[in-house]
């Protein structure tokens, strides 16, 4: 995998440019947008064409291919029992309080994976990604990742999961990262970090804070973030709460319940959704070189999956190595 200096985004756009930009993605998408609206509002498009750096073709074109992949998925029809054992360690859920932006809080413990199914991982990944959106005040579409690395080490992460992730959260969540809590990392990670931040977009890595909690200023992070009466003790928080199994599931089916006895949301934008056809979701041609604005690493969130990636390959490839040298030693 190799890092590319990304072209930055451009300037802010005032209202009325990025209004004009949505109507060209929403022409461009065609017929689809009024069929679906539920997915097509001007905050959804904004995302895509931020993910695209304005490129309006090419936001078109992302944003179609992500309708295609909500209609053959269906992320909206996965519930709680079908991603249930995933859940079972706590290694991804959704916080029970906000941040001090009233944005949503995913926690992700990668140290406590507890299965080996590709499939099965990235179908809970997309539930708690729906969930985590669901729950986004209205006055915001960005949530903000937790990242806590007890347990963790180098074959706590499969390549090809986090690959999968990293494309998931790109092509179908763009620009859904507010900001990345990296708590208590490695030291290899820190290093790793600093010799990919140059490549990265200044968005990107403004994005993400180092946390130790041994150091003062990790305190003052968390204490601007969060509620520290809510947070976590794990996290530097006063609140002793934490991951239960099952008060999360019962927390996650009282939930279910209560959408789907309501029932309006969601089966109205799976009825939206049904009404799609084939010719709806066509691409227009548009270029399929990727340009720097189509690098996977223009995603924040998928950037620092990417990382982790990137490290335990680099990993992989040092032990490849040492012990290939042992072996001439031996011979």
């Amino acid at each position: 995998m190799s890092f590319r200096k990304q072209q930055a985004s451009g300037p802010e756009r005032s209202q009325e440019e990025e209004q004009v930009k949505i109507n060209e993605v929403r022409q461009l998408i065609g017929p689809v947008a009024n069929k679906v609206p539920c997915q097509c509002s001007d905050a959804s498009i904004l995302r895509f064409l931020k993910a695209r750096n304005w490129n309006t073709k090419k936001a078109a074109k992302m944003f179609k291919e992500a309708l295609k992949w909500r209609i053959e998925y269906k992320p909206e029809k996965i519930l709680w029992d079908d991603v249930a054992q995933e859940a079972e360690t706590g290694k991804l859920y959704r916080a029970n309080y906000f941040d001090n932006q009233g944005r949503t809080v995913l926690v992700m413990r990668p140290g406590f994976q507890n299965t080996n199914s590709v499939e099965g991982q990235i179908k809970y990944l997309v539930y708690c990604m729906e969930n985590a959106i669901a729950k986004l005040d209205q006055t915001q579409d960005q949530m903000v990742w937790l990242i806590d690395f007890q347990k963790w080490n180098k074959a706590s992460v499969s390549v090809k999961v986090t690959r999968e992730t990293a494309r998931v959260l790109q092509d179908r969540y763009p620009e859904r990262l507010g900001i990345a809590i990296l708590y208590n990392p490695p030291k290899v990670f820190e290093s790793f970090w600093l010799l990919v931040k140059p490549f990265l977009e200044n968005k990107t890595y403004k994005k993400v804070r180092f946390v130790y909690s041994d150091l003062p200023l990790s305190k003052k992070v968390m204490e601007s973030l969060f509620d520290m009466d809510k947070l976590e003790s794990a996290f530097g928080g006063k609140s002793k709460d934490n991951f239960d199994y099952e008060s999360y599931a019962k927390r996650m089916r009282d939930e279910e319940l209560k959408q789907r006895s309501g029932g309006d949301a969601l089966l109205l934008q799976s009825d939206q959704m049904s009404e799609v056809n084939e010719t709806d979701l066509l691409v227009s041609d548009v270029s399929s070189e990727v340009s720097d604005g189509d690098s996977p690493y223009n995603n924040e969130i998928g950037s620092i999956l990417e990382g982790l990636d990137e490290m335990q390959r680099l990993q992989l490839e040092c032990k490849g190595k040492t012990d290939n040298d042992a072996g001439e030693l031996k011979k």
